[in-house]
């Protein structure tokens, strides 16, 4: 049994009728980490309404919206960080991407040191990316070199201090069938109740 963890699941497919794999996935994260003991909160980014940033004045200047202080105050109190998302275009949906600059502030993720590289003010974390996506998935990793994962990783989550980051990527998502959908529901499930 691993250690009781603070887990934040953000569901990040912008469509919020709660019908798409998405959802089925982060609720599966969802109560396999309760099984595991830990202590989960859930934030379904499609529900928000907050405004995306258009100035870097407003990123580095303009207070937080109001509607996104509990998610930013989650991710705060978390050991641990799921983000799942369908691929749209090659890379996360905009609403997704909109709301990660909105909570992923300077002051509360990172801020200027002075010289050398901003201080990684949210380090101590883990996180689990979970990406679907119509293609499969080694056609995403190797043919298209999973850019768009690996700058989520490296170039959001590792520069504000996220380590280790680990993924799921699960493909031809509209063609699997319903068996095929219940074994990955079920190792996910796994994954949260491990929280890995």
């Amino acid at each position: 049994m691993s250690t009781r963890q603070r887990i934040v699941v953000l569901q990040g497919h912008p469509h919020a009728s709660g019908t798409h794999f998405c959802h089925a996935l982060a609720e599966a994260y969802a109560e396999g980490a309760r099984r595991g003991e830990h202590d989960v909160e859930t934030v379904d980014v499609a529900t928000l309404d907050f405004p995306l940033l258009r100035d870097p004045e407003d990123y580095n200047h303009q207070a937080l919206p109001v509607a996104l202080e509990p998610a930013q105050q989650a991710i705060g109190r978390a050991t641990h960080v799921v983000i799942i998302y369908p691929l749209w275009l090659g890379t996360m949906p905009a609403l997704l991407k909109g709301f990660l600059e909105q909570v992923l502030r300077p002051g509360f993720a990172w801020e200027d040191a002075g010289k050398g590289f901003p201080r990684k003010k949210l380090k101590g974390r883990s996180a689990r990316i979970i990406v679907t996506m119509g293609m499969p998935a080694p056609v995403y990793r190797w043919f298209f070199g999973a850019h768009s994962l690996k700058n989520l990783e490296r170039n959001i989550l590792g520069f504000i201090g996220f380590s280790p980051v680990r993924h799921t990527l699960i493909g031809l998502v509209e063609s699997t069938s319903d068996r095929r959908r219940a074994r990955l529901l079920d190792s996910v499930r796994a994954l949260g109740e491990a929280a890995r």
